[in-house]
């Protein structure tokens, strides 16, 4: 059968592409290898009958705010799409059983901050003050295709705005690491760890250069606009743009993996199928997919140059992840108190130098001695999300190593995820325990995935990485993934990449595949 445009991949940047190209009139599919779409943003019942469990991705802060979702916010909440706010945001709790947290009311983070240090409660209400000047430029650079002249008049309009200045100061956000950020506007070390715990969401550790930029973001978007969660689960947003692509007269195909990519005259002319069914596109077919999935795997030998082959090849994952589901009988009785029961994220995280040990250890090989938790509380939220009375807990173990050399405390003696992730699970819940007592006597069942595990669900989570490739500066921006490449294209004609490997990077923000659909549809 013949289509204009076949996308590859069903996750949310792939499903966004083929909501815009059918809304113009396109004739679209969409071909996803697994039984269900959603790549990384998925919900089931892991552990127990009713208890909804997001997979991956939990936090869809960035897909409500996203450019997508301006479009078609109407159409999409026609076809189920619905969002549960967070009034308390994110918080970290520290090593004297005190913690600190950011909320939808500005006063009462003010106050927080006021108590750990004054001159640091002032620096922040100039910071969130400050954001609202910044923020329409920086949302304007990640929501503009990179390099473009988009992208230049967004920083022309910056230094109209703001003076030359102004747009230095944008510039050394962006190229500084968390530290040296944190070190310039603040003198508090908790309120300095609380902000730098999101820059291990990505893979920057407190020293990594271009690491701010994420720390700030999201610190500034959560106490300005707050966090959602999606109604029932993360899932939300997928049903309702597979309801959205079919109303538009888009198709989509699950539990058929692609073989291969067609190729002829140089340009990429469809796919076939493993079970051998073959499909065309007269225009393009898009690859939702990791670029190394892509050349070398999907593409006949020889069909790009073995230079641009050679960059793909280089193109370095972010380090691993680890998800935890847990069915409790109830929520976390955190030591820093049961007001942390209200947050949608608590981040055990308590100082740069574990974050920094994290970061070296895992880089080495090992299985961190002190791992960076992320325990998110949804049905805190959405009592949707489990039976009455009861709650799932969604815990995400940043930063850890593709494959397992040893383990920094030399207790572990495995030496791959499938013999160690049990082993390295209970040092998890060990970790829990010390600041929230009591949490294993509430596990009614869990479910582990294992960085490993993680690449079997979605092979486009190499070694368990959940960024689509590391951020670091080398792979961003112009960079990614590969120079001279970051406008979607590839060297084989009509064949273009979009999702968490190419710009804006990860998140659910559907950034690249309504950017590549804009620039496909004119």
């Amino acid at each position: 059968m013949s289509y204009e445009f076949i996308v590859v991949g069903a996750g949310h940047n792939g499903l966004a592409a083929a909501v815009h190209l059918a809304a113009q009139g396109r004739k679209v599919l969409v071909i996803e290898a697994r039984p269900e779409p959603g790549g990384a943003v998925k919900t089931q019942e892991l552990t127990l009958p009713g208890y909804r469990h997001d997979l991956c991705a939990m936090n869809l802060s960035m897909f409500a705010g996203s450019a997508f979702c301006a479009r078609y916010k109407d159409e999409l909440g026609a076809h189920g799409l619905e969002f549960v706010p967070a009034q308390h945001c994110f918080a970290s709790v520290f090593r004297d059983d005190s913690a600190l947290g950011v909320g939808a009311s500005l006063e009462e983070t003010v106050s927080a901050i006021h108590a750990l240090s004054p001159h640091d409660a002032v620096a922040w209400s100039q910071m969130v003050e400050r954001f609202k000047d910044v923020a329409p430029y920086l949302f304007g650079l990640l929501g503009s295709p990179m390099p473009s002249w988009a992208a230049a008049r967004t920083l022309f309009n910056a230094w109209r705005k703001q003076g030359t200045s102004g747009v230095y100061e944008l510039i050394r956000l962006v190229l500084s690491s968390p530290r040296d950020f944190l070190d310039r506007h603040f003198e508090n070390e908790k309120l300095k760890a609380m902000m730098a715990a999101w820059g291990l969401h990505v893979d920057f550790a407190p020293d990594a250069a271009g690491g701010a930029l994420f720390p700030y973001l999201e610190s500034m978007a959560n106490q300005n606009f707050g966090m959602v969660i999606g109604k029932g689960g993360a899932d939300t947003i997928i049903r309702a743009m597979t309801g959205l692509l079919k109303a538009k007269g888009g198709e989509i195909i699950t539990g058929a993996p692609v073989r291969s990519i067609t190729v002829s005259d140089g340009a990429a002319r469809g796919v076939v199928l493993e079970d051998g069914r073959k499909f065309s596109a007269s225009r393009a077919v898009i690859a939702n997919l990791n670029p190394r999935l892509v050349f070398g795997g999907l593409l006949p030998a020889g069909s790009a140059p073995e230079s641009f082959e050679s960059k793909v090849k280089a193109f370095r994952p972010g380090p691993g992840a680890m998800m935890i589901h847990l069915a409790t009988s109830g929520l976390p009785d955190w030591k820093a108190g049961a007001h942390l029961q209200k947050y949608a994220y608590v981040h055990v995280a308590p100082d740069l130098a574990m974050m920094s040990r994290v970061y070296a250890e895992a880089a080495a090989g090992l299985l961190p001695a002190e791992p960076v938790l992320v325990v998110g509380q949804p049905s805190a939220l959405d009592p949707s999300r489990a039976p009455e009375g009861r709650h799932v807990l969604w815990v995400q173990v940043r930063v850890l190593p593709a494959q397992v050399k040893g383990d920094a405390l030399s207790q572990i003696e495995g030496r791959d995820w499938d013999s160690c992730g049990q082993a390295y699970a209970e040092r998890v819940l060990d970790l829990i325990e010390q600041y929230a007592p009591g949490i294993r006597g509430k596990i009614l069942a869990s479910h582990v995935m294992t960085p490993a595990d993680l690449e079997r669900e979605n092979a486009s989570l190499i070694g368990g990485d959940s960024l689509g490739g590391s951020h670091h500066l080398d792979q961003n921006f112009v960079f990614r993934p590969v120079a001279g490449y970051s406008r979607y294209r590839t060297p084989v004609k009509s064949l273009y990449l979009c999702g968490a490997s190419t710009w804006p990077g990860a998140g659910t923000g559907a950034g690249s595949g309504f950017m590549l659909a804009n620039m496909l549809a004119k």
